[in-house]
């Protein structure tokens, strides 16, 4: 499995949306679970979402829950995230993340694979 690619962050404006990806090439994981952390400047890194790579599980974090959407494309290379109705406190640098088992989703060092970050940057 090769190291994790992220794209598709910006500049918007509040109430403005998003969808950043992550491919995963060289997937060979049968049971594979996805994540998405965030990091805003002098904060800790915050679990945002995940999602399981072989199944329709999602599960989000209540600050983003029912603004964010995960999914993937057809040949599950690649996670996207929705970002809809952003708001000011959304701004941080985004990863992407891999670990083999739908199981301690918001523990950080769980996930094994990192992509480089994202950054979504939501202006008033």
């Amino acid at each position: 499995q090769g190291q994790l690619v992220e794209s598709g962050g910006g500049l918007v404006q509040a109430g403005g949306f998003l969808r950043p990806s992550c491919a995963v090439p060289g997937c060979t994981l049968s049971i594979f679970a996805m994540g998405w952390f965030r990091q805003a400047p002098e904060k800790d890194g915050e679990f945002v979402a995940a999602i399981s790579w072989s199944a329709d599980r999602s599960y989000y974090a209540d600050s983003v829950k029912g603004r964010f959407t995960n999914s993937r494309d057809n040949a599950k290379n690649t996670l996207y995230i929705q970002m809809n109705s952003l708001k000011t406190e959304d701004t941080a640098l985004y990863y992407c993340a891999a670990k083999p088992r739908w199981i301690e989703l918001l523990n950080q060092n769980q996930y094994s694979y990192w992509g480089q970050g994202t950054q979504v940057t939501v202006s008033s």
